[in-house]
C-alpha cells in the first residue's frame, strides 16, 4: 500500500482553532481522573488523578508544567474530590479562569441504545445515563456522580457526555444481535454494544491522517490492547464489528478477564462448585485472563517469567496471542480486505514481542512486521511493516482524552449553530500555537502533541 508523501497530503482546516481548552473528566467508582486539553495541538496542559475516594488514605496527584504535586489525605466523596481538583488548578496552575475553558467533557461507559453520539448534558440526560446502570453497574452510577458534581461546581460551562459505546452504534444488526430469544433480549436490552469506542474512533481516524488517505477509502482493524482489550473492524470510518459485547467481558483475553468463554461454564460452576452470581462475576472479571493462568497480568513481568522458563506464563501468552489471531482472521472475512492493522493502548503501543507474535506466519496474507521498525520505542504513530506488504501494520498511540475534548467542542458548536438557548458564556477565540498541527474533522482527528507525562488511557 502506498503512503502519500508529505507534500501531497491534505491539511484540513482546524475546526477547533476558535476555542480554548476543554476539561475532560473520568469519574470512576473510587477515583477521579482529569485533563485540561488543548483541542488544537492535542497536548494535556495539566492532568491529575484522585484515587481511593471514600477511603482513609486518598492519593492526589496534579501535573502541570513538568511538575507533579502529590498529597495523601482522606477524600470523603466525589464532590470533595472535584473541589480539591479545582483548588489545585488555582494553587498549582493553570488557573481555569485564565484557561478559557470552552466545555467539560465527561467519559461515560455505557450509552445503551439511547445514545449513539455525544450529547449536551441536562437533568434528563443525567437521568437516562443512570437508568442504564443495570448494563454497567460499576461505571454509569459513578459517571453520573461526577457529572452531577461537576455541573454544580462549574455551572457556567457546557457539559458534554461522551459514550464508550457510541462509536459502535453503527454495527449492523447481524453483528450486534445475539441469538437469544427475541422478546427477552428486547426487554432487557441484551445486544452487543462494544466499548473503548473513543479509542477506536480516534485511532482509525488518526491512521488516515498519518497516511494522508481518505478514511472513507480504508479498511482498518484496530487492536486496543491494554489491561482491558478489544478489537474492531472499521470500514470507511464506520465500525462494522467489535469484540466486546453487552459488557466489556466478551472478546479478547485480557489482563484479568476471560474474554470469549462457553456460557455453559457458568451453569457448570454454579451447579458443581456452588458458586453464586457475584462469585462468578468476580472470577470472570477479576481473577481470570492472563492473571488467572499465569498469576501475573503485567506484561513486563510476564515476559520475565517466560524467560525464566515459567510454563504457565508461556501458556498465558500463547492463549492471548491465539485469540488475537482468530479475531484478525474473522475481521479479514468481515471486511474482505485489510489495508491497515493498528496496535494501540498500553500493550499494543509498547510490547514489540506481542506485536511480532500476533502477525507471525501471516506473510502469505501480506501481513508482517519489520523487526527493526517494530523494535523502535516512540510516542509517535508509525508504520512497522516492511515495504512489500499489502497490509500496513502500524502503532498508533491512543489519546481518548483528546477525542473526548474534540467531540465536546463539536457538540457545543452544533448547539450554538442550531439556535438553541446557550446558557454559558461564549469562549473568546484562542489562537493555536504556531507549531501545532492542524486538526482534522471528527472522522480524521490528528495526533496529540508529545506530552511530558501522558496519562494512560482508562480501561473499561
Amino acid at each position: 500500500m502506498t503512503v502519500l508523501p508529505e507534500h501531497e497530503r491534505s491539511n484540513p482546516y482546524s475546526a477547533y482553532g476558535a476555542h480554548g481548552s476543554v476539561l475532560v473528566m473520568n469519574s470512576g467508582s473510587s477515583s477521579l481522573k482529569y485533563q485540561l486539553v488543548n483541542p488544537v495541538g492535542g497536548e494535556a496542559i495539566a492532568a491529575g488523578t484522585i484515587e481511593r475516594i471514600g477511603e482513609s488514605n486518598g492519593v492526589i496527584k496534579h501535573r502541570f508544567a513538568g511538575n507533579t504535586t502529590t498529597r495523601e489525605e482522606p477524600v470523603r466523596d466525589h464532590a470533595e474530590a472535584l473541589r480539591i481538583a479545582l483548588s489545585l488548578f488555582d494553587e498549582v496552575g493553570p488557573r481555569l479562569a485564565d484557561a478559557n475553558v470552552y466545555a467539560v467533557g465527561h467519559r461515560v461507559v455505557h450509552g445503551g441504545a439511547q445514545f449513539s453520539r455525544p450529547v449536551l448534558v441536562d437533568d434528563e440526560v443525567e437521568r437516562q445515563i443512570l437508568d442504564l446502570a443495570p448494563l454497567a453497574p460499576l461505571h454509569n452510577p459513578a459517571n453520573v456522580t461526577g457529572i452531577s458534581v461537576a455541573r454544580e461546581l462549574l455551572p457556567d460551562v457546557p457539559h458534554v457526555a461522551v459514550f464508550d459505546t457510541a462509536f459502535f452504534s453503527s454495527l449492523p444488526e447481524a453483528a450486534s444481535t445475539y441469538a437469544l430469544e427475541k422478546e427477552t433480549a428486547k426487554k432487557y436490552g441484551v445486544r452487543r454494544y462494544g466499548f473503548h469506542g473513543t479509542s477506536h474512533h480516534y485511532v482509525s481516524g488518526k491512521v488516515a491522517r498519518v497516511l494522508g488517505r481518505r478514511l472513507q477509502d480504508l479498511n482498518i482493524i484496530v487492536l486496543h490492547l491494554g489491561n482491558g482489550a478489544s478489537a474492531s473492524a472499521v470500514r470507511g470510518g464506520i465500525a462494522v464489528d467489535t469484540s466486546m459485547g453487552l459488557t466489556p467481558l466478551e472478546g479478547l483475553v485480557m489482563g484479568t478477564r476471560t474474554g470469549d468463554i462457553d456460557p455453559a461454564v457458568i451453569f457448570h460452576l454454579a451447579r458443581n462448585a456452588n458458586m453464586s452470581i457475584d462469585e462468578l462475576d468476580d472470577l470472570f472479571n477479576k481473577r481470570s485472563g492472563i492473571k488467572g493462568i499465569a498469576g501475573e497480568n503485567d506484561f513486563r513481568a510476564l515476559h520475565d517469567l517466560i524467560a525464566a522458563g515459567n510454563e504457565d506464563a508461556r501458556l498465558a501468552l500463547d492463549v492471548y496471542i491465539h485469540r488475537l489471531r482468530k479475531y484478525i482472521g474473522a475481521y479479514m472475512a468481515v471486511l474482505g480486505r485489510i489495508d491497515v492493522i493498528a496496535f494501540t493502548a498500553g500493550v499494543g503501543e509498547n510490547d514489540d514481542i506481542v506485536r511480532a507474535q500476533v502477525v507471525e506466519g501471516l506473510a502469505g496474507l501480506g501481513i508482517a512486521v519489520d523487526p527493526e521498525r517494530n523494535a523502535v520505542r516512540s510516542k509517535e504513530p508509525r508504520v512497522i511493516s516492511p515495504d512489500w506488504t499489502s497490509t500496513l501494520v502500524m502503532v498508533v498511540p491512543t489519546m481518548e482524552e483528546l477525542a473526548i475534548a474534540r467531540l465536546s467542542v463539536e457538540i457545543v458548536e452544533e448547539t450554538e449553530k442550531a439556535g438553541k438557548p446557550v446558557t454559558f458564556p461564549p469562549a473568546a477565540p484562542a489562537a493555536p500555537a504556531a507549531s501545532a498541527e492542524p486538526a482534522g474533522s471528527a472522522t480524521e482527528p490528528s495526533a496529540p502533541a508529545e506530552q511530558a507525562e501522558p496519562e494512560a488511557p482508562q480501561e473499561s
